[in-house]
């Protein structure tokens, strides 16, 4: 199905944003500019700018407008808070992506797999191993699974390119949710024969589990990074405590 029109809203200001044309603590044009510039609802608008909030871009101030609050970085940084393909992170910090398909098969997960993975026995998956290289050098690894009855006809050519985008351009696959766990491991013999490791032995390991807008999962990746080039960026808010609340309460009288 198509992206949402605050989808569309958002990636354009999150562009602008990574771009320098809204630059750190500078205020965003008013919301009235930017409904007039971007051609949505007042809604559309906030909903976009919403998600600029939660993804840590931009902080909103009552009666005073919306902070950038981005800080670019040399290091490459990928976001947490966010589902980015390969591609779509390296746009976004100005480097030059390429990968290559170093393994894909058809399997079907059996009970070693389902536990490490979560899919269920029986489930027929495409398995496949990418290296990325981001400015000509390989700094990522990763493992991936994806449903079949899913990902549909997906090859090592269409792999080869962007995984996400012939999900949802060609299959209309709504990617709604990925569940993540980050750690830190040893480094392995395939990580030594592809990355490009110098005298690192261990690496940053992202596991996900991701759904698609019926809830199901649809993709289990293990991705494999290179320790000296990433970061790995949330945003995180404060929620008040029950106490503080408790006080903030007016006495019952």
């Amino acid at each position: 199905m198509p992206k949402a029109k605050y989808e569309q809203i958002y990636r354009i200001l999150k562009e602008k944003i990574e771009s320098g044309l809204y630059p750190p603590q500078a205020l965003l044009p008013s919301e009235h500019t930017l409904i007039g510039e971007l051609d949505c609802s007042r809604n559309t608008l906030r909903r976009a700018v919403a998600e600029l909030v939660r993804v840590g871009y931009v902080q909103t101030m009552q009666g005073k407008g919306v902070r950038c609050i981005f800080e670019p970085t040399g290091q490459a940084t990928f976001t947490l808070g966010s589902i980015e393909s390969f591609a779509e992170s390296a746009a976004r910090i100005h480097w030059h992506p390429s990968s290559k398909i170093l393994h894909f098969e058809s399997l079907i997960v059996d009970e070693m797999l389902s536990q490490r993975t979560g899919f269920a026995p029986g489930t027929p998956v495409y398995y496949l191993q990418r290296l990325h290289y981001l400015n000509n050098r390989p700094l990522i690894l990763n493992h991936s699974y994806f449903r079949q009855d899913v990902a549909r006809g997906l090859t090592a050519e269409i792999a080869a390119g962007s995984i996400y985008q012939y999900l949802e351009q060609e299959l209309q696959v709504s990617i709604i949710n990925s569940k993540r766990v980050v750690t830190v491991e040893r480094a392995t013999a395939l990580d030594l024969q592809y990355l490009d490791m110098a005298d690192c032995n261990c690496l940053a390991v992202v596991s996900s589990q991701t759904y698609n807008g019926d809830g199901v999962m649809f993709e289990y990746t293990q991705s494999r990074h290179h320790p000296n080039f990433f970061r790995f960026q949330d945003n995180a808010v404060r929620r008040p405590s029950p106490a503080s609340r408790a006080e903030k309460k007016p006495n019952d009288r």
